[in-house]
């Protein structure tokens, strides 16, 4: 799951992609994408225990947390309730409202987003996006697609990936293996 730097700014996804990626400049970055993951992870465990996929954002503004979300995809009987969908309307309900309310906001999430999840981000304008797990399947932030960063999109966010890779990627392909293993 992890990702293979080639060099400071071009990556290869586990499916064999080209893109290009920024990672963290300094050590006090990548503490705080570490900690903003660690409370993702948090939230996609309560998705778990919920019986959702387990998966987890939160969204944070200069190391302070602003809003949580995880998929409650099953328990609200709606597709479209993804923990990026979840954590992204959390934070409007709390009043972060605007053309620019999340400037200088990072959202973390347990995995790569999906294009309705991307879309949300896009249209947010939430400016960066750290991401643990890749999804090969339908992932649209490097895998399938980079909508993230789409030349022709009016907003592009910087995608650092691979945080906290294992734990997130352990936790929603066991999820997956034990359902695999039901009768």
């Amino acid at each position: 799951m992890a990702v293979a730097i080639l060099s400071t700014s071009l990556a290869v996804t586990p499916n064999g992609r080209w893109f290009r990626m920024r990672r963290p400049s300094g050590h006090r970055e990548q503490q705080h994408d570490v900690h903003g993951m660690r409370l993702a992870l948090e939230e996609a465990q309560a998705a778990l225990v919920a019986g959702e996929v387990p998966v987890g954002a939160v969204l944070m503004k200069h190391g302070e947390l602003i809003a949580r979300g995880r998929n409650r995809m099953k328990g609200l009987a709606d597709p479209r309730r993804h923990a990026e969908v979840d954590c992204i309307d959390e934070a409007q309900d709390r009043g972060w409202r605007g053309a620019n309310a999340f400037e200088n906001c990072t959202l973390y999430v347990t995995v790569e987003p999906c294009a309705m999840c991307c879309g949300a981000i896009v249209l947010a304008r939430i400016p960066r996006v750290v991401f643990g797990a890749w999804d090969e399947k339908a992932g649209m932030a490097g895998s399938l697609h980079d909508l993230l960063r789409h030349p022709r999109l009016n907003h592009k966010a910087e995608v650092i990936a691979g945080v906290l890779a294992e734990e997130c990627g352990e936790l929603i392909s066991g999820f997956f293996e034990e359902r695999r293993a039901r009768p």
